[in-house]
Formats: structure tokens, C-alpha cells, sequence
């Protein structure tokens, strides 16, 4: 089985902020993230955006959009679920509710951060929380467009630590590619082919799992890379 070149420096600690010595070592937040490729060119384009310089996590670094879970993530609507065979590789990290409001997690964060509608028409009604606007322009998530493609959780070195989960889409399950400009987190947001992708500043992990998509998109069926750090050594099993 091919898998990602595993860069021996992956993750070191003079790159990103460290933990303190003698502050408590953080447990990790769930969080999702979600990767949107388009095929209408060459080659296909990701989905990417610039973090802002001021940030204290990742600044300046380019990332695909996503974020940690919401309480509101686990009774948003959703037009379509989860393919049976994506839900059953994802429950291998999350209890079945929480695995569904991860890939709801990723949907939201898309378009909070950039402004694209991973979603299927539906009948405005008003509501509340971090959804209220998928509510109120009449869209519900199409989580049966999502693949979940890979699984890491931050070194505990680093003061802010995430159990991520990444997905991917096709761009052409977007209700449209137009996007709003006000973007949240994002300063910059740009379709890039993938060659170009891995010449940006990237964290470690978008490098990874860039290297797991370009695999992906020749062999749809490959198992999902889970990367983490046992008793401070990187582990790498598969899901």
C-alpha cells in the first residue's frame, strides 16, 4: 500500500508555539476540517486560505477551512447523511452522533470561513446558533458529498491541540462557487493545484495530508491515515 512520505522533521518543535514548561498539558478539542477539490481544470485545485498574522495558532499559514465542534453541530439539520461506508470508518473514532456532528463541523466551518455552501436546497426557517444562516437562506448539509480521508491529533508540545478530522468533497456538490467575501479566519482564499499547494507556507499536518489527497484521488478506496504522538514518538496507523 502506498502511503505519504513521512518527512522525519514532521512537526518539530521550533516549528509552531510551544507549550510552556509546567502549564498542564491541554486535552485535545474535536475538530473537522474539510477539503474541497475541483476537477473543471488541468489538474485539480484545492480549496485553500491564509490565516491571519495576528493569530496565536498557525499564523500566516495556508489551511484548508475548518474548526472545532459546536454544541449546535449535533442537532443542525442535514439534507442527506453520511454513505454507510464513510459513517463506518468514521465511527472508528467517534461514537455515531458525534461522528455525524464532525462532518456537520466541517460543513459549517466551510462556510463561515469561506462563504461556499457544501449543501442542498431546503425551505428557509429561522433559527439560532451557528447555523442560523444555513437555516435562514434555505440550505441543508449534504453530508452524503463528504469522504473522511484522514485523522491527527496536535503533539501534546504544542498549547493548543486538536483531534482533527479531515474530509473532501467535489466542488460540484457546492450549491454554487460563489462565495461572500467576509471570510472569519481566512486573510486569503485561493483554488490551488496541488504541486503549487506544497510550496506554501503550510503547517505540518496540511503538507501530510495534501501528499494523502494526491494518493486519494488515484485510489478512492485507501484506508485513512491516523497520525498522532504515543510517549512522545509519531505513530501512523491507518482507519
Amino acid at each position: 500500500m502506498s502511503e505519504p512520505v513521512l518527512d522525519p522533521n514532521y512537526d518539530p518543535r521550533s516549528d509552531g508555539a510551544m507549550r510552556k514548561a509546567g502549564t498542564k498539558l491541554m486535552r485535545p478539542r474535536d475538530a473537522a476540517t474539510l477539503i474541497i477539490v475541483r476537477r473543471d481544470g488541468p489538474q485539480p485545485r484545492v480549496l485553500m486560505g491564509r490565516r491571519h498574522g495576528g493569530h496565536d495558532f498557525m499564523p500566516d499559514k495556508w489551511v484548508f477551512p475548518g474548526g472545532r465542534i459546536d454544541r449546535g453541530d449535533f442537532s443542525a439539520p442535514f439534507a442527506t447523511d453520511l454513505r454507510p461506508e464513510v459513517a463506518a470508518r468514521l465511527e472508528k473514532t467517534a461514537p455515531p452522533r458525534r461522528a455525524r456532528a464532525l462532518a456537520l463541523t466541517a460543513v459549517r466551518e466551510t462556510f463561515e470561513e469561506t462563504g461556499l455552501l457544501l449543501a442542498q436546497p431546503a425551505s428557509p426557517r429561522p433559527g439560532a446558533g451557528p447555523w442560523r444562516e444555513f437555516l435562514q437562506i434555505g440550505a441543508e448539509a449534504d453530508l452524503a458529498a463528504l469522504d473522511f480521508i484522514a485523522r491527527a491529533i496536535t503533539p501534546p508540545y504544542r498549547p493548543k491541540r486538536f483531534d482533527a478530522r479531515f474530509f473532501m468533497a467535489d466542488a460540484e456538490r457546492l450549491i454554487c462557487l460563489e462565495r461572500r467575501t467576509d471570510c472569519g479566519e481566512l486573510d486569503e482564499i485561493a483554488w490551488v493545484e496541488l504541486a503549487e499547494a506544497m510550496d506554501l507556507d503550510l503547517p505540518n499536518i496540511t503538507r501530510f495530508v495534501l501528499q494523502e489527497l494526491a494518493l486519494r484521488l488515484e485510489d478512492a478506496d485507501r484506508p485513512a491515515p491516523f497520525m498522532r504522538f504515543l510517549n512522545g514518538a509519531r505513530r501512523l496507523a491507518y482507519l
